[in-house]
């Protein structure tokens, strides 16, 4: 571990690909609106899949931001935690879940897993090929960014609001920003 107590927020998800990419907007918004200690780190991991492995197994906490295929309406909040992440994403329909899947097992193999492992998102409407996000799941990023800051704070990861939601100049959450992601 790199630091006792550091936290991993992880966007996940193809921002190519509608609501699936909802995780990588998610950790944006959060970027671009908190701030956190230096042991707080927010990342886009995409569709990396095991290239992640190494900075997962750094981090002693880790909250996965991403879509979640369940029985629920679009866009509702889903919550997972320890061994509940495992199968929500052994069961998705996007080819970066196959990844996520294998990422969790070779922790496991490794007997790397996490102190805590979460998984926030959203059920998604569509998964289409496509940059802009369904109705559904737009309104409800807010909540997904808003139980995020608070699922930090009950892991003892304050977040604090940035006076503004514009990040510094060359920061790679501009480009996400950019087109709306």
């Amino acid at each position: 571990m790199i630091e006792n107590g550091s936290l991993l927020i992880l966007g996940l998800g193809n921002v190519l690909c509608g609501d699936d990419g909802l995780g990588v907007a998610a950790a944006g918004r959060l970027a671009r609106c908190y701030e956190g200690r230096p042991n707080v780190r927010i990342l886009d991991g995409g569709t990396l899949g095991l290239s992640l492995l190494a900075l997962l197994e750094e981090s002693e906490n880790i909250l996965l931001l991403d879509a979640v295929q369940m029985d629920e309406k679009p866009g509702s909040l889903v919550r997972l935690e320890g061994e509940q992440v495992g199968p929500a994403v052994y069961e998705r329909l996007s080819p970066h879940q196959v990844g996520v899947a294998d990422l969790l097992s070779a922790m496991r193999l490794r007997e790397q897993l996490p102190k805590r492992l979460l998984l926030l998102g959203l059920v998604p409407a569509t998964l289409e090929l496509g940059l802009g996000r369904s109705p559904e799941v737009e309104a409800a990023l807010p909540l997904l960014v808003e139980r995020t800051v608070e699922e930090c704070d009950r892991l003892g990861f304050s977040l604090r609001a940035r006076e503004s939601d514009a990040l510094e100049p060359g920061n790679p959450w501009n480009t996400l920003a950019a087109f709306g992601l």
